[in-house]
């Protein structure tokens, strides 16, 4: 019996220390996910925004010559080769969201029937292209909680010299898209061809142009792409600090129920200890009393 006690007090002593280590890490992801979702949230407009002036050039789309038109405007009729910039976590602690991701871009490579090259974002992404032998052209680790807009562009750009020389016909973005809190979503977003907002408002606004729309196009294009890869980072992020607080919130709390379940387990377990002894004391003075 007091062997028993001793396991369970162990046992008690480790899940608090447990209990304390997930208390502190859903405080530190509680911490960065409110800087994450505002940077998130804040990005929206101006990627909004800049999809309503593409909205707009896009109508001179038709009028462009399609021999003259920008690299990153050119459609294939029969895409055989497909690349992917695939976005996860770098730490796992994160629930099932690594998983989730995992899962959707093998679903999305499996649907497409197509080869793939991808462009990896996190470790978690770039193990698993690995473990299913993908082929990984390229990858990005350690791009940290606050990410910088140059320290993003790199990722495009590989993405951008593939499609341009040829080696892939689509380029597609997955990552996880920042609903709220408890929700997070995976997203499939196609980034090249750079294909316009066919129903994106432009508000009634008459652009005017300098030099001329064709010119304004063409530099927009590249900046386009940047920013939505640098936005869904940041959605990202987001996503994996309110996992992570969800996750390790969970682990508290279930770390808590089995600490009360042991103590009361513990206590049984001494009740019946100090009883048995009892017993062994009574039988012992009536022996005596009887001798």
């Amino acid at each position: 019996m007091p062997g028993q006690l001793r396991t369970i007090r162990r046992r008690i002593r480790s899940i608090q220390s447990t209990a304390k280590i997930t208390r502190a890490m859903e405080l530190v992801a509680a911490s960065k996910m409110r800087r994450a979702q505002l940077n998130a949230l804040a990005g929206r407009p101006y990627a909004e925004k800049m999809r309503f002036v593409l909205a707009d050039l896009a109508e001179t789309l038709p009028l462009i010559d399609p021999e003259a038109r920008h690299p990153l405007l050119r459609q294939t009729e029969d895409p055989q080769h497909i690349g992917l910039i695939f976005i996860t976590p770098d730490r796992g602690l994160a629930g099932g969201l690594p998983s989730t991701l995992n899962r959707r871009v093998a679903q999305f490579i499996v649907e497409s029937g197509k080869s793939a090259r991808a462009v990896a974002v996190g470790r978690k992404g770039r193990d698993f292209l690995r473990r299913t032998r993908q082929e990984v052209i390229a990858e990005f680790t350690g791009i940290g909680d606050n990410p910088t807009y140059a320290e993003i562009r790199p990722v495009t750009q590989v993405a951008i010299q593939e499609f341009i020389e040829g080696n892939v016909d689509e380029v597609y973005l997955i990552y996880s898209h920042f609903v709220n809190t408890v929700v997070q979503r995976p997203e499939v977003f196609k980034l090249l061809p750079v294909e316009p907002p066919a129903h994106a408002e432009t508000l009634a606004v008459d652009y005017i142009y300098e030099p001329d729309r064709e010119t304004v196009l063409a530099e927009l294009l590249p900046r386009y792409i940047e920013r939505q890869v640098y936005e869904a980072t940041l959605e990202a992020i987001a996503s994996e600090q309110s996992a992570r607080m969800v996750a390790m919130r969970n682990a508290t709390e279930n770390a808590n129920d089995l600490m009360k379940d042991l103590t009361l387990v513990y206590n049984k377990a001494r009740q019946e200890s100090i009883t048995s002894e009892l017993l062994d004391i009574t039988g012992g003075v009536e022996a005596l009393q009887k001798a």
